[in-house]
């Protein structure tokens, strides 16, 4: 029963990876920018909450996200264990996590950090090109349309989102180790830190993705 957080900075193949995960061992991805933004047009108590900080333009505060979870958690199957995708972001919420999950009896097992050099991810997030119509996403290294600057699909003008330049990856990737690096201190001082090498090729990067999760649960069976 696989219980994973996925780290990574952005433009490190974290979703591509998260919906292999899913389906390899049939478990839900907690998101909590999804469940905020459910919460929120749903109007559920924790939602509005969670709004009154937001239309005042402050961060939304660690207990009402772990309320979040909470609810996620017991929303969601999980029968065959779960996936936190994006969270925690700092030790504080991980350590509330933790406390959280052992009161569930559900504790981590597998926290994988999907790691790059910084001008390898700057250069996939600079050369991807997005279609503002249907929303496909192309790639000028790897994955170009068939008509230069033109969508496969609904022949839209293809753009570079603004967050996508080089100089706002950059930043980007500077708050992500500012928050991340104590993370990874974190959990690898808990012996749950598998670090993969996402500049390998995918099957090596499964594999390595794979083993980690199932080591634990392997040497249980084997026992």
């Amino acid at each position: 029963m696989p219980r994973i957080i996925l780290l990574g900075p952005p433009g490190s193949g974290k979703g591509t990876h998260a919906e292999k995960i899913q389906e390899e061992y049939d478990i839900p991805a907690i998101s909590t920018g999804n469940a905020l933004r459910e919460e929120l047009a749903a109007g559920t108590p924790t939602g509005l909450k969670a709004k009154a900080f937001m239309d005042e333009g402050k961060l939304v505060p660690d207990e009402i996200i772990l309320e979040l979870v909470d609810g996620m958690i017991d929303k969601y199957d999980v029968t065959n264990g779960f996936m936190f995708d994006g969270f925690p972001r700092t030790v504080v919420q991980a350590e509330a996590l933790d406390a959280l999950l052992a009161k569930k009896d559900m504790p981590l097992d597998t926290v994988l950090l999907m790691s790059a050099p910084t001008d390898v991810i700057v250069s996939r997030i600079a050369d991807r090109r997005v279609c503002p119509v249907c929303g496909n996403s192309y790639n000028l290294s790897w994955r170009q349309p068939d008509k230069e600057g033109i969508c496969d699909a609904c022949e839209g003008e293809l753009i570079q989102r603004e967050d996508d330049k080089a100089e706002t990856v950059l930043k980007r990737i500077e708050v992500y180790n500012e928050q991340t690096s104590p993370l990874v201190a974190y959990y690898k001082k808990q012996g749950i830190l598998f670090e993969i090498d996402v500049t390998k090729e995918m099957d090596i990067r499964q594999k390595q993705i794979n083993d980690a999760i199932r080591r634990p649960h392997d040497q249980v069976k084997n026992e």
